[in-house]
């Protein structure tokens, strides 16, 4: 009987421990879930020219082309809408009007070439109804002529490359990528700022109430080129050259992005156009150019270890870290610098000719955009950092002669 009774008793102070931890663990749980949520609220704001809260409807438009989108989208809802109503205003109403509790009888007729004619002519109204605007916007949409200035636009993985063909700022060209402290803040699930993950180091300036024509293209894989507020998106197509235009009717910075699904950092190519007036775009095309100027180094000029590497280490941050790290160790198909055959061989000319050739069908894609003197400085760079101690150091004098 003394067994039996202190039995329960023994079992209640075991578990009185167990419900308190678990009661622990329960309000632990809860607690970063309402922090989560919290912090979720916080920091969540309408960007202008970006992505708003809650979004349901179309961007405003910036563009004329836009503006007839948005108009079309809301005919085409209008007219769906006045069908809906009408065909299934007239199906309730026969339904409950004609019902057999209220003595009706079905009819019973085999055709009628009246209902008929009119079933085929009225939907065929409908859709040239709606095909007329529909072909016209599709018509605008594609007419690139008379274009006042002209940029081609090339999607990488995963940065985009802008050059300025044809007009004021003609020679000009850069690479845009994501801002390096957005990379940090999504690695570390930080995110901050209403333009999270949209953030670029150079953004695409154009000048206001000009024509613009972007031609796209790829280096490797397929990307595409759409700002939501231009009513813009062009797919960039290896080997192919696609066009497309806008005429920004409004100054201020507009958002986008990569379209098509391009590889695992397809989220972090974004496409940041700043849209300025005439005076000041004169003004930035004049300081792109003595920036250009400025750059243009003397392709026989002999660098330093010291001078060299830290112009390479720059280099590899802005175009070779998104897919080689910043460990240089890769990721998945992405082969690692540190340690490489090729980067470690005594031949400095085999790597020269995959940056500037690329390799791999396109996996790893050419760089001769990039000049003889940022090329050599990022080989230096590979060749010297991390576990790679060769002491060898490329000139720009030795990618000059591997272009030739």
């Amino acid at each position: 009987m003394t067994t039996m009774t202190n039995m329960p008793k023994t079992r209640s102070r075991h578990l009185r421990p167990a419900s308190r931890w678990l009661s622990q663990a329960l309000a632990a749980v809860l607690a970063a879930a309402t922090a989560t949520v919290a912090s979720a609220a916080r920091v969540v704001n309408d960007l202008p020219g970006g992505p708003a809260v809650n979004q349901l409807n179309l961007h405003p438009p910036v563009t004329p082309i836009a503006a007839d989108q948005i108009w079309l989208h809301n005919f085409v809802m209008i007219v769906c809408t006045l069908i809906f109503i009408g065909v299934f205003g007239v199906m309730f109403y026969s339904i409950i009007k004609h019902r057999k509790s209220r003595g009706h009888k079905a009819a019973n007729f085999h055709e009628s070439t009246t209902v008929e004619i009119v079933w085929t002519v009225v939907p065929f109204l409908i859709v040239i109804m709606l095909a007329l605007p529909a072909t016209k916007v599709v018509v605008a949409m594609k007419d690139t002529s008379g274009a006042d200035l002209t940029i081609k636009a090339t999607g990488s993985q995963w940065k985009w490359g802008y050059d300025y063909l044809k007009g004021e700022g003609e020679g000009i060209g850069f690479l845009s990528t994501l801002d390096p402290l957005q990379r940090e803040m999504s690695n570390a699930g930080q995110p901050e700022g209403d333009n999270y993950l949209l953030k670029v180091d150079y953004p695409l300036v154009v000048p206001v109430d000009k024509k613009i024509r972007i031609i796209t293209t790829a280096n490797d894989v397929i990307h595409a080129f759409m700002v939501p507020a231009f009513g813009i998106k062009q797919d960039a197509i290896p080997g192919f050259v696609r066009d497309t235009w806008f005429r920004a009717e409004k100054i201020g910075d507009f958002y986008g992005q990569c379209a098509e699904l391009c590889g695992k950092e397809h989220a972090y190519m974004p496409i940041h156009v700043k849209v300025v007036s005439a005076a000041d775009y004169t003004a930035w095309v004049d300081g792109e150019m003595k920036k250009i100027a400025a750059k243009a180094d003397d392709p026989s000029k002999v660098w330093t270890m010291e001078e060299i590497l830290a112009r390479g280490e720059k280099v590899y941050n802005a175009n070779c870290a998104a897919c080689h790290q910043a460990s240089g160790m890769g990721a998945g198909p992405i082969k690692p610098l540190a340690g490489s055959p090729i980067v470690l061989d005594a031949d400095k000319t085999k790597q020269i000719h995959v940056v500037l050739n690329g390799q791999n069908n396109g996996a790893m894609p050419s760089w001769k955009q990039l000049g003889d003197t940022d090329i050599a400085a990022v080989i230096t760079f590979t060749k010297n950092h991390w576990s790679n101690k060769t002491g060898q150091l490329v000139q720009p004098a030795d990618v000059q002669a591997a272009r030739q």
